[in-house]
């Protein structure tokens, strides 16, 4: 940058005109204090089936688990045939119930 000041003409460089911004290191994660605390008091533990029964997924998680495109999944959530809850914007599911939902299917036909 060039600037003049009378009949003198003083050039200064980028960084002495742009200081970097400097925020305050703090090593306090609350959000994955409270995720972990929310996780583990959440966890439904069914006495008579696995640990992961209980387990919410997501439409990537049910998508790859039945190896279907996410169109497909939403789709089947949306008319009621996938058994689902949709929170806010957002659809989950619970592991067991797409479980039985497939053993159901594959016992139809």
């Amino acid at each position: 940058m060039l600037f003049r000041s009378g009949a003198r003409q003083t050039v200064m460089s980028r960084n002495d005109v742009y200081q970097p911004l400097k925020f305050p290191n703090r090593n306090t994660d609350i959000t994955s204090t409270m995720n972990n605390a929310l996780s583990a008091s959440t966890t439904i533990q069914p006495s008579n089936g696995s640990s992961t029964d209980g387990e919410i997924l997501t439409v990537m998680d049910v998508a790859q688990f039945l190896r279907v495109p996410k169109s497909t999944v939403y789709k089947l959530a949306r008319v009621g045939e996938l058994p689902a809850s949709k929170i806010g914007k957002h659809w989950r599911f619970l592991r067991r119930d797409i479980h039985e939902w497939m053993h159901s299917r594959s016992k139809q036909g």
